[in-house]
């Protein structure tokens, strides 16, 4: 067997758990060690794998092929990706869909400099939806595309509401309309608004004397977030957090309607559930790492995003066995 991808985790949380455990199931890769901003002998890892301090990580360049970046969009990565970027091979699964141009230009940047390969917004979305948004519009060129997401925990919008001042501990579920993706199935056309498509419930524990009325507000004028959704807030117990909302499901729809030939109807439809969204997310980015790698060795370097990725450099299996056993 050729030499396996030696791959790094930077941020060991829920990503960094999933990670871990997809390296698991993917033999031609190995973990060499997570870096994270706590005291490494902190961090308990599920296998005894090698905990550093992320600020010790240039020293590890001729160690690993390929980082995982496991941090946040809205605090982490911002930082973290360019940084890194310009030091080794990456991929990550930055999901702030509209910031997304300004953050490949910054990692873009770095990685060119450093002459390593950045993959970025990887995972199912941003990632497998959007190639599917992309597969839509090139075949149905006449037509409308749509996306919904959830029913779900959703890691980023979680990740953001926690961050903010008084919030102790919380979640965020997005929720589709479903009257709204039965006019979308039917081949309608529908035009909907960002606040027709989904709703945003949030649960929330309160830091000992937070003002309630504050933290709501906070939350529901949060721009690109939650500004544009009708959003629940609701304050519950740690004990109620810990015992109702410690699972991570998530999934979601992209579908494209459109109108071919004769004024046919046609209707795509590309769905995902899942169990936990944080371990999907990890089995993409490790699925993309190797693509990285891949690309890499070709000689290729700056940042890059799915659209840039053949599907075929995501596979273990030769070029000559995908021919023969999936074409």
């Amino acid at each position: 067997m050729d030499k396996k991808i030696r791959v790094g985790i930077v941020g060991y949380g829920n990503l960094g758990r999933g990670v871990e455990q997809a390296i698991a199931q993917n033999a031609d890769m190995t973990l060499v060690a997570a870096f994270t901003r706590r005291d490494p002998a902190s961090v308990k890892t599920l296998k005894d794998l090698p905990v550093h301090a992320l600020a010790d990580i240039a020293g590890f360049q001729n160690d690993i092929d390929v980082l995982v970046l496991c941090g946040g969009s809205k605090n982490d990565l911002p930082e973290q990706g360019p940084a890194l970027a310009a030091l080794f091979n990456t991929v990550d699964s930055y999901d702030t869909h509209a910031k997304i141009p300004e953050y490949f230009e910054a990692v873009n940047k770095a990685a060119e400099s450093g002459g390593n390969t950045a993959l970025i917004s990887v995972g199912w979305d941003p990632g497998l939806f959007s190639l599917n948004r992309l597969f839509g519009e090139a075949v149905l060129p006449e037509g409308a595309t749509y996306t919904f997401w959830g029913k779900g925990l959703s890691q980023g919008h979680s990740d953001a509401v926690r961050r903010i001042k008084g919030v102790k501990g919380a979640v965020q579920y997005t929720i589709p309309v479903e009257a709204a993706v039965e006019q979308v199935r039917s081949g309608s056309l529908p035009s909907l608004t960002t606040r027709q498509k989904h709703t945003r419930d949030c649960y929330v524990v309160l830091e000992e004397g937070a003002d309630a009325a504050q933290v709501e507000q906070a939350i529901v004028t949060m721009p690109d977030y939650f500004a544009d959704y009708d959003t629940t807030v609701t304050f519950i117990s740690e004990e109620a957090l810990k015992r109702d909302h410690g699972a991570m499901p998530h999934g979601g729809f992209v579908i494209r309607s459109g109108k071919t030939g004769q004024d046919s109807t046609q209707v795509i439809e590309y769905s995902l559930k899942l169990d936990s969204n944080p371990e999907f997310t990890s089995s993409v980015l490790v699925a993309y790492a190797r693509a990285v790698f891949r690309m890499s060795q070709q000689g290729q370097s700056g940042a890059k995003t799915v659209f840039d990725v053949a599907p075929g450099l995501l596979s273990p299996k030769a070029p000559a066995q995908l021919r023969k056993e999936l074409l």
